[in-house]
């Protein structure tokens, strides 16, 4: 479906956006052809950056008549490589969506665009003493509209959920020009069909969101964290399952193998924790609240919980600058996988009592296929980030024995009762296994749902669903 920008219909879009926003230099097209997935660079054949819904209006009703491709590209911070412009077409940025526009403070909400930074959002918010939950790894650099076309998580997700449970209401243009709201600003609706929540997690491949309103919480004035080492990192896992089992739910609750460990304080100036040679994985432990003697009776139940399993001395963090040091140690694993060797990172997620199982399978699957696995993620959820590493694999089983390994770990996980994502999206990586979670109905009937808001099938194509159904 590689379409062709002629030179009039070039001329068209300077003429729709101005010239200062068309851009067709290599340069500027390679920058934007990729994201954080691997080394892939897949360059639009034209790049622009519209500043408002009409104008993303025009640009759309134009390819949709054309049958030309539309890419939206966010911050470029994907896992799955959503925003990979893998037809060429028109790259969409949406940089220039960049504003906060309301903060309501009387109805707890907010109307934000898609371009606005998570933690700025985060950060804006708190100083209203309000609390916006969805904490990505990359929240320093991700932004919103990308997290809700890819429904992000992040650590907080095991208490307060996922961007899913913070969106009510968008702005979309759809394929064909026409601009809608998709719901309304209440905390209920049950009028009709939820299109707010089908847009959310849909990649790009429904409609360009251009506005978000989300709700948000009062924001808790106190936390404990502490980091627990076990000598087992199936014990590590056991653990996840036994401290909710307990009655506590963590507002965080994150794993990390050893190598994930290892390798971050390398990576990073300034960390200075002592690990034992015998620890295999850590927990990191949070929970939050407005009261602290209960939350120190919650980390008290946690501690009862994880003695029973073999583990080092926990650390709790005393002050400020210690919990901070933690939070950076765990949200720079995956830079320090990446700079540590070409790797590919899958995002299973399965029922958090399965977690055991799952870490198992995959190792003894990298045992079967001749590759690594780095392990870490929101285990609180059942979520794991697995990093299967090149090392010294050759190029050619790193091309063929690792997608066998990456299916059969896929296999594992859907048989555990999960599935191939918790938070990455599949976009255009994971597209080629959707077959393991979905039969050829459930795949025509969302194939179908996009033939609804796309007949033409410009909105990000080639991305979700496998080349075969």
């Amino acid at each position: 479906m590689i379409s062709q920008i002629t030179p009039e219909i070039l001329q068209q879009l300077h003429d729709l956006i101005g010239n200062a926003y068309v851009f067709t230099d290599e340069e500027t097209r390679n920058e934007y052809g990729h994201d954080e997935t691997e080394d892939y660079v897949f360059p639009p054949a034209v790049l622009l950056k519209p500043g408002s819904p009409d104008e993303i209006a025009s640009i759309l009703k134009l390819a949709n008549e054309n049958n030309i491709p539309v890419t939206a590209i966010g911050g470029r911070t994907g896992l799955s490589g959503g925003a990979l412009a893998i037809h060429q077409g028109i790259g969409l940025s949406m940089e220039r969506f960049n504003k906060i526009i309301t903060i309501d403070e009387q109805n707890l909400q907010v109307v934000v665009e898609p371009a606005v930074i998570t933690q700025v959002l985060r950060e804006a918010v708190a100083e209203k003493g309000l609390f916006y939950p969805p904490d990505p790894s990359s929240q320093g650099s991700c932004w919103i509209g990308g997290n809700v076309a890819e429904n992000a998580g992040g650590a907080r997700a095991v208490k307060y959920g996922v961007t899913k449970d913070y969106v009510l209401n968008l702005e979309v243009v759809l394929a064909n020009g026409e601009i809608i709201w998709t719901g309304a600003n209440t905390l209920k609706n049950s009028t009709g069909y939820n299109l707010t929540q089908l847009m959310v997690g849909s990649e790009g491949t429904l409609g360009i969101i251009t506005k978000i309103v989300m709700k948000l919480i009062p924001k808790n004035n106190h936390n404990v964290l502490m980091l627990v080492p076990f000598y087992h990192a199936n014990q590590a896992c056991e653990a996840v399952s036994a401290i909710f089992r307990a009655g506590i739910v963590p507002s965080a609750l994150e794993f990390m193998e050893r190598d994930a460990i290892d390798w971050t304080l390398q990576f990073i100036d300034g960390l200075n924790f002592e690990i034992k040679p015998e620890i295999q994985a850590h927990l990191l432990i949070e929970v939050d609240g407005n009261y602290p003697d209960i939350l120190f009776q919650e980390a008290e139940k946690i501690m009862e919980v994880v003695d029973q399993f073999q583990i080092d001395e926990v650390l709790f963090a005393d002050t400020e600058d210690q919990k901070n040091a933690l939070w950076k140690m765990r949200r720079s694993v995956a830079e320090a996988v990446k700079v540590n060797s070409i790797y590919k990172e899958e995002d299973t997620v399965v029922p958090r009592f399965e977690l055991p199982k799952l870490l198992e399978g995959i190792k003894r699957i990298g045992s079967k296929y001749g590759f690594k696995s780095v392990c870490y993620g929101h285990a609180g959820d059942g979520n794991l980030h697995v990093n299967i590493i090149k090392g010294d694999m050759s190029d050619e089983n790193w091309n063929t024995e690792v997608t066998k390994g990456i299916r059969e770990i896929f296999e594992l996980t859907v048989s555990l009762k999960g599935t191939l994502s918790g938070e990455h999206g599949i976009g255009y990586v994971q597209k080629n296994y959707m077959d393991i979670a979905f039969d050829k109905t459930q795949l025509q009937l969302m194939k179908g749902i996009k033939s609804i808001f796309d007949p033409n099938n410009i909105l990000n194509p080639g991305k979700i669903f496998p080349d075969k159904v």
